[in-house]
C-alpha cells in the first residue's frame, strides 16, 4: 500500500467535501458542484481509474451524510471519474482526461442520474432534464482541474510524486 498515494486521494476527498459548503448550486433534487469534476481529473491523471472512482464515492458519500450533496452526485461523479481514468490511461494524454470527465458526467450520469431522481427522490423530471446542467458544471470543473494539472506539471510536482514513485 503506498501511504503518499493514499494521503493524496484523502487530500482530494478532502477538498471536495470542504469546497462543498460554498460551491454547490442546487437545480431541482440535484446539487451541480463544478469542485468535483476538478478533482475527477485530477485523480484519474494522478492515480487511474480505479482510485479516481474511489476519491469520487467518498467525496459524494461523506457530501451526502453532511447534507451537501444528494443521491444524484453517485452516478455522475463515479462515471466521469471513471471515464476521465480510462481514457488518460489508453492515451497517457490529459486532454483525454478532461474529455472523459465531461462525457462521463454530462451526459452518461445525466442519465443515469434520471431513474435515481424519478423513482428514488420521487422527482418529476424529462429523461434529459439534468444533461445540461451537469455538462455545464462538468466542463466547468473539468477545464478547473486540466488547468490544475498543467500547473502542477509545470511547476515539477508530478515529476517530483513520478521520482518518488508516489503517484503513477
Amino acid at each position: 500500500m503506498n501511504t503518499r498515494k493514499l494521503t493524496t486521494a484523502a487530500l482530494l476527498v478532502t477538498l471536495g467535501v470542504l469546497s462543498a459548503h460554498i460551491i454547490s448550486i442546487p437545480i431541482g433534487v440535484s446539487r451541480v458542484f463544478p469542485v468535483q469534476h476538478a478533482i475527477n481529473v485530477l485523480a484519474a491523471v494522478l492515480f487511474g481509474p480505479a482510485y479516481a472512482v474511489v476519491v469520487a464515492f467518498l467525496t459524494s458519500l461523506l457530501r451526502n451524510i453532511l447534507g451537501t450533496g444528494s443521491l444524484l452526485a453517485f452516478p455522475g461523479s463515479m462515471i466521469g471519474a471513471f471515464l476521465a481514468g480510462v481514457f488518460y490511461m489508453a492515451t497517457k494524454k490529459s486532454p483525454f482526461a478532461l474529455v472523459g470527465e465531461i462525457l462521463g458526467t454530462g451526459i452518461l450520469g445525466a442519465l443515469v442520474a434520471y431513474p435515481i431522481a424519478r423513482y428514488l427522490l420521487g422527482a418529476e423530471v424529462a429523461v434529459f432534464f439534468y444533461i445540461v446542467p451537469f455538462a455545464l458544471s462538468s466542463v466547468v470543473g473539468a477545464v478547473i482541474g486540466y488547468i490544475i494539472y498543467g500547473l502542477m506539471k509545470k511547476s515539477g510536482v508530478i515529476q517530483y510524486y513520478h521520482e518518488q514513485g508516489g503517484i503513477k
